[in-house]
């Protein structure tokens, strides 16, 4: 191949903020990768890239049980590699503190799936798995219409839990919901013994988990212990259950807030093509959520002039009304000049419940049906 005809790949990357344990399903890293290389080939043979996408992983351990330092020093190492956005990373405790390091320092674009408002700047660009304002709404509406009138929070000991409890404060006075105990947890798998009865001796109907996720792991037994057995909502800490069957078997019996729809159409082809190419077909949140970031930076990267981190930013701004894979049928992806979040539409965020399988869930609700 001649000299003219040749181009160096695009490098995008991606940093993972949480490491996987020793042993973890080599699929679950699969969910988590396998959109985005199948979405890069798609681009190239329809021609819509003249050139490769080369990712770049780093992984590393942050908040919630290793360092925000870690997490700076990866986004440095990816930029420093030459690429032009970092998907990640992606928890909200390490989102917040990266974002000024990003735009001071870095400038170059950031796409996370953080649920924090307080995480978007210039640089750093959302799709949120989930909204720390958000969901405390969705909550209090599933509660009401459950005909909750009172309510119990476990609070993880966070930013995450912290802001999920203002949030759902304020909803829950205007839907007339009283809080009557707020008791907190740690941010890890700890003994919520005491928590747990201190919720319950306040005797409400129905109880909220605001937080990441890993604290809710001894909530269960705890709950049993009481012989207690409330209807529970928690936020998308739900998502966590795909983990291992410890995170799975700590989820069950909750309506968690998810992003997988099987009605959404989108989404459904997308399996279909992801089955045909490798032989599986996994139905949960996170392969279509990665296949619209992908097709997000595949339309960036077609539009970006130059091929730059400024001009890729400012490609993700012209990036509008893109069908997406996730949330209920009709959820669409779209930025803009001073527009961070990416997906419009109250249906991005649905309820659903564990399946006592330890393979599936079903939908429960979608949020913005009355």
């Amino acid at each position: 191949m001649s000299y003219e005809s040749t181009a160096e790949p695009i490098k995008i990357g991606y940093l993972m903020d949480f490491r996987l344990p020793e042993g973890f399903p080599k699929t679950y890293f699969e969910d988590l990768t396998q959109p985005f290389d199948l979405v890069f080939k798609q681009a190239g043979e329809q021609g819509l890239l003249d050139r490769p996408i080369e990712i770049i992983y780093r992984e590393v351990e942050g908040l919630p049980k290793g360092s925000v330092k870690a997490v700076i020093d990866a986004y440095g190492e990816l930029c420093d590699e030459g690429c032009l956005a970092v998907f990640g990373p992606n928890i909200t405790d390490n989102v917040v503190p990266t974002r000024e390091a990003i735009e001071e320092r870095f400038k170059v674009p950031a796409i996370s799936v953080t649920g924090s408002d307080a995480a978007l700047g210039e640089w750093v660009f959302s799709f949120p798995m989930g909204s720390l304002t958000d969901e405390p709404i969705f909550w209090s509406d599933l509660l009401a219409k459950g005909g909750h009138t009172e309510v119990g929070v476990l609070v993880e000991q966070s930013l995450v839990g912290k802001t999920y409890l203002e949030n759902f404060r304020k909803a829950c006075q205007r839907k007339g919901i009283r809080i009557v105990a707020e008791a907190a947890i740690a941010q890890t798998a700890q003994d919520v013994s005491e928590a747990v009865r201190i919720v319950h001796d306040a005797k409400p109907s129905a109880l909220v988990h605001c937080g990441f996720g890993f604290g809710i792991v001894f909530i269960n037994p705890a709950l049993e212990a009481l012989d207690w057995n409330p209807p529970r909502f928690t936020s998308t800490a739900f998502q966590n259950a795909w983990l291992n069957p410890i995170m799975w078997n700590g989820f069950m019996g909750w309506t968690g807030v998810d992003q997988y729809d099987e009605g959404n159409m989108v989404g459904q082809k997308f399996l279909d093509e992801y089955h045909q190419a490798y032989g599986r077909r996994p139905e949960w949140c996170v392969p279509v959520v990665n296949r619209d970031v992908a097709m997000t930076l595949v339309r960036a990267l077609s539009d970006a002039h130059p091929l730059s981190p400024r001009g890729v930013k400012e490609a993700l701004e012209r990036v509008k009304m893109m069908p997406a894979a996730s949330g209920a049928p009709g959820t669409r992806v779209s930025f803009g000049n001073w527009t961070r979040r990416a997906w419009m539409g109250a249906g991005y965020l649905v309820a659903r419940k564990l399946d006592p399988d330890g393979v599936n869930s079903h939908l429960v609700d979608r949020f913005g049906e009355e």
